[in-house]
């Protein structure tokens, strides 16, 4: 007879091999692009196809391939462009949600995605809206919102290797630390209080197979503080940040079964161009000088 194996032995499911950062703010904002190799190395700056924009995000689809979504281009659009599994972005796709900035996405149930929350036109109109991406990367229209928090300034990333994670934020009162977890059929909970320090505009990435990881953002003043995200999703207290403390930054996993991940780019009292590797052990390392334009308020997914 075969031995029985339990569920939870098993390998972790492999990441993409690369990554991508795409669009961002700087004079005023641009749809370049910057790919990251399965080594973790940053590529120059590949002309982008889209709308110009910042303030926007970005998640993985398909298994293989990813979208950004929202942004603000001198007003906030709904629009999104697709991320080929080569890396190549495509034109517009009209969007069909609410129209905003500001906002979290992540992968889900093995081949989805998910943006959330966010900042629309008008004075406190922050929001808690959804918009789920199929496996053939179409965005529906706005789920209606959770009892969670609405705010913006918030991260996503995936834990578990098949559920996600929303993060943080702000609601022009008060920097938070709560945090909202994504089933694997991408229905969004409840508030759960973070141990972590309350904050806005951080990175977030997926590591090491199964966890995820929030880092960076401002309390006020910027931090390099990072958390680590169990496969169950549970939120650990602040690691001390050793890269350039810095906002409105993103991250993406990358090298595939290394299971590694990368912060990028952000706000450092101007745009910052530095990137940060992650471990598959949740370890962040120190600033490398990134080769792509500095500029904050941008997106990144990973591909391949």
């Amino acid at each position: 007879m075969f031995p029985i194996i339990p569920a939870s032995s098993g390998t972790a499911i492999p990441q993409n091999e690369e990554g991508i950062f795409a669009f961002g703010s700087i004079s005023p904002v641009t749809a370049i692009s910057n790919l990251v190799s399965n080594t973790g190395v940053v590529a120059t700056d590949v002309a982008g196809v889209g709308t110009a924009r910042g303030l926007t995000n970005g998640c993985e689809y398909g298994g293989d391939k990813g979208i950004f979504g929202y942004g603000d281009a001198g007003g906030f659009v709904s629009m999104s462009n697709l991320v080929s599994n080569a890396g190549v972005v495509a034109t517009d796709t009209t969007g069909v949600g609410t129209a905003r900035g500001y906002l979290g996405a992540c992968d889900y149930g093995g081949d989805k995605g998910i943006f959330g929350f966010g900042y629309a036109t008008g004075a406190g109109n922050y929001s808690a809206a959804t918009n789920l991406v199929s496996n053939a990367g179409v965005v529906a229209t706005d789920q209606a919102a959770v009892t969670g928090t609405a705010r913006y300034g918030i991260t996503a990333c995936e834990y578990g290797e098949d559920k996600g994670i929303f993060g943080f934020g702000t609601d022009d009162v008060a920097y938070m630390g709560v945090t909202n977890l994504v089933s694997n059929v991408g229905v969004v909970g409840t508030d759960v209080a973070a141990v972590a320090t309350a904050r806005g505009y951080p990175g977030a990435c997926h590591y090491g197979g199964d966890k995820g990881i929030f880092g960076f953002g401002t309390t006020g003043t910027r931090v390099a503080t990072t958390n680590l995200v169990s496969n169950t999703g549970v939120v650990a207290s602040d690691t001390a940040g050793v890269g350039t403390a810095r906002h409105q930054i993103r991250a993406t996993q990358y090298g595939g079964a290394a299971y590694t991940g990368i912060f990028g780019f952000g706000h450092d009292g101007s745009a910052a161009g530095m990137t940060n590797l992650v471990s598959n052990t949740g370890v962040v390392a120190s600033d490398v000088a990134a080769v792509g334009t500095a500029r904050y308020g941008l997106g990144a997914c990973s591909f391949n």
